[in-house]
């Protein structure tokens, strides 16, 4: 008989107490079941439920590909006055986690910076709350077609602008990235961004706290970094005197030479 290692089984019952020989019938049931499947797809003894009079369900492990929270039930009776089961079923049921689908996610909540390819669209909602009318701070949007006729007398470029909320997470989510104060290159650095001169600062409310690196030999060229953010190729490095060259020695001249040269 081919059997795995099983653990100690659960015995629970649906009808009353399961009965003795059938719930301690494990191998007989597992005996049965290998019959059918490949040793490789029958995992651990799992419990033993008590169907009726005399009749117990074994649950095994299945550990098929594709079949994960499923599990080998091998239904066994024993007549009255007899010392033996017999198999009745064997058949592969779902769990309580086969059929439950994973939380949905919304796309726009799965999509991460590097995601978007060429021609792909990441269309943004009317009424969300990073974004605001360009000619104002906070007011609704009601008619759209009216927006975009005060836009175009106002001469502004664009229909809506950063809010508030928008703004904020921005800062925050640029605070916490690479490019921040918290990076392993920003502690290791000998300077913060704020004293370097390839520091371009922006406009507007958040220049007080980012800059745009413009170092072409750095590992943020062209990103935004906080003030207190830093690395090795800040403007101000100078190598100390045990890390500069060898300075060369002074040319020798071999006059004997030349004087030999000067005679042809």
């Amino acid at each position: 008989m081919v059997t795995t290692p099983r653990t100690s089984a659960r015995t629970t019952t649906r009808a009353g107490r399961p009965d003795a020989v059938a719930a301690a019938a494990v191998d007989t049931a597992r005996s049965a079941l290998l019959e059918q499947v490949p040793a490789e797809e029958v995992g651990d003894h799992l419990a033993a439920l008590a169907e009726g009079e005399r009749v117990v369900t074994h649950l095994f492990a299945c550990t098929k590909r594709g079949y994960r929270g499923w599990t080998w039930a091998v239904t066994v009776v024993r007549a009255a006055r007899m010392r033996h089961v017999t198999i009745n079923d064997v058949v592969l049921l779902p769990g309580e986690e086969a059929i439950i689908a994973p939380p949905w996610v919304p796309y726009k909540d799965r999509i991460a910076p590097g995601d978007l390819s060429p021609g792909d669209l990441l269309p943004v909602e009317a009424d969300d709350p990073r974004l605001v009318p360009g000619y104002t701070a906070g007011d609704e949007i009601v008619d759209s077609d009216a927006v975009r006729e005060v836009v175009f007398e106002l001469g502004l470029d664009r229909p809506r602008v950063l809010s508030l909320e928008g703004r904020d997470l921005a800062a925050q989510r640029w605070y916490d990235g690479d490019q921040g104060p918290n990076s392993p290159l920003a502690q290791a650095a000998p300077g913060q961004c704020s004293s370097c001169g390839f520091l371009v600062r922006l406009a507007g409310p958040l220049s007080r706290l980012f800059g745009v690196c413009a170092n072409g030999n750095a590992n943020d060229d062209g990103r935004v970094v906080s003030l207190d953010h830093g690395c090795g190729a800040h403007s101000e490095v100078r190598l100390s005197k045990k890390h500069q060259p060898e300075p060369l020695p002074e040319p020798v001249l071999d006059e004997g030479s030349a004087a030999l040269l000067e005679t042809f």
